[in-house]
């Protein structure tokens, strides 16, 4: 038992015989592709100038923050009360398609704000800004369509759960 311990298997051997620069190759930092090319290295005012204050806004800031709060706490019993209730009303399906596109429309907004600066890029910051409009307008047509023309965003919910 103890000499099959000191052999050397034949994983290890051939980790031994693997060359130094193949290993140090896949590990090198130096070939790593940018997703997008560096921004330019510009610094604008100097050490000693006050960071700028933002006007004020009411679609910014604390109440913006607010807003989000209460609309994320808000799909908790929207989500839960057509399936408990039992009921199927349109009314409340188009209260939770609604709530439920502003609430994804808002988060994919702040995943823009947070990742793409205006500042670097601002460029694409409007191409993605421009295309979470258009997307998000037409998933609220398609929403809308499926709430008139077909069963209803719970009914879908509830025969795909008993499928």
């Amino acid at each position: 038992m103890a000499s099959t311990l000191l052999r050397p298997t034949t994983f290890a051997s051939r980790l031994v015989c693997r060359p130094v620069w193949r290993t140090a190759a896949l590990h090198s930092s130096s070939k790593r592709a940018a997703i997008l090319p560096p921004g330019p290295q510009i610094i604008q005012g100097g050490v000693n100038d006050p960071a700028p204050i933002p006007k004020p806004s009411p679609a910014h800031g604390s109440f913006h923050w607010t807003f989000e709060r209460i609309l994320a706490a808000g799909l908790v019993p929207l989500t839960i009360a057509p399936f408990a209730a039992g009921s199927l009303n349109p009314t409340m399906d188009a209260v939770l398609c609604s709530v439920l596109l502003l609430h994804s429309h808002m988060g994919f907004q702040q995943v823009i704000i947070d990742y793409i600066p205006k500042r670097r890029y601002p460029g694409l910051r409007k191409l993605f800004w421009w295309g979470l409009n258009a997307t998000t307008i037409t998933v609220g047509i398609g929403m809308y369509e499926f709430e008139t023309n077909d069963v209803g965003l719970t009914e879908a919910i509830k025969k795909i759960w008993k499928a």
